[in-house]
C-alpha cells in the first residue's frame, strides 16, 4: 500500500493507494509520501477544490467495505456540489427507506471523506449532524460549496428535578 501525505486548508490529509486506486483519504500526516502521478493527480484535484475551482473529483477510487456500504458511498456519490440531502432522503436513494440508521453509519465509514462527499448529509431537522472527522470540517466543507448553514442551535437546560443550577 502506498501513502502520501498532502497539505489542506483543514490540515494535513494522508491518501493511500493500492493498485493504482484511491482506498483511503484520512485527516492527519501518518507520513510518507510515495511520488506517484495519481497521488499528484489526487493533490492537484484537492487543491482545486479548495480553492473553489472544481466541483467533482476523477480520481480512481476502491473504497473496501460491505456491499451495503459500497452502495450508500456510491450514493454519495450523486449528490451535487452545493447541496445537502437528510440521512432519510440517503436511506431513500439507496432503496432502504426505514434503514436511515443503518445508511448514517455506512456514511460516517466512508475511509474517502471529501472524494465521496458524505459531508453533503445532515440531519431531517437541518442541523449538520455528525461527522467522523469533526463538525468544524463538515461546517467548512458546507460553507465552502456554498451550503446554506443554519445557525447552532443552543441547548438550554430548564432547572427542575434533577438538574442542578450552576
Amino acid at each position: 500500500m502506498e501513502q502520501a501525505v498532502i497539505s489542506s486548508p483543514l490540515g494535513p490529509l494522508t491518501l493511500f493507494a493500492e493498485d493504482g486506486r484511491l482506498t483511503a483519504l484520512v485527516y492527519g500526516d501518518y507520513g510518507s509520501y510515495d511520488d506517484l502521478p495519481l497521488f499528484r493527480e489526487a493533490k492537484r484535484q484537492l487543491e482545486e477544490y479548495f480553492s473553489g475551482r472544481r466541483q467533482t473529483f476523477s480520481l480512481p477510487l476502491a473504497p473496501d467495505g460491505t456491499d451495503f456500504q459500497r452502495r450508500v458511498w456510491q450514493v454519495l456519490l450523486d449528490i451535487p456540489y452545493g447541496t445537502a440531502i437528510s440521512y432519510r432522503e440517503l436511506a431513500d436513494r439507496v432503496g432502504s427507506p426505514r434503514a436511515f440508521q443503518a445508511v448514517g453509519q455506512a456514511n460516517g465509514r466512508n475511509p474517502l471523506p471529501i472524494l465521496i462527499p458524505c459531508h453533503r448529509v445532515i440531519a431531517a431537522n437541518g442541523t449538520l449532524g455528525g461527522y467522523s472527522s469533526g463538525v468544524d470540517r463538515k461546517r467548512y466543507l458546507l460553507q465552502l460549496e456554498g451550503v446554506p448553514i443554519p445557525p447552532a442551535k443552543e441547548r438550554t437546560l430548564r432547572r427542575g428535578k434533577g438538574v442542578p443550577a450552576h
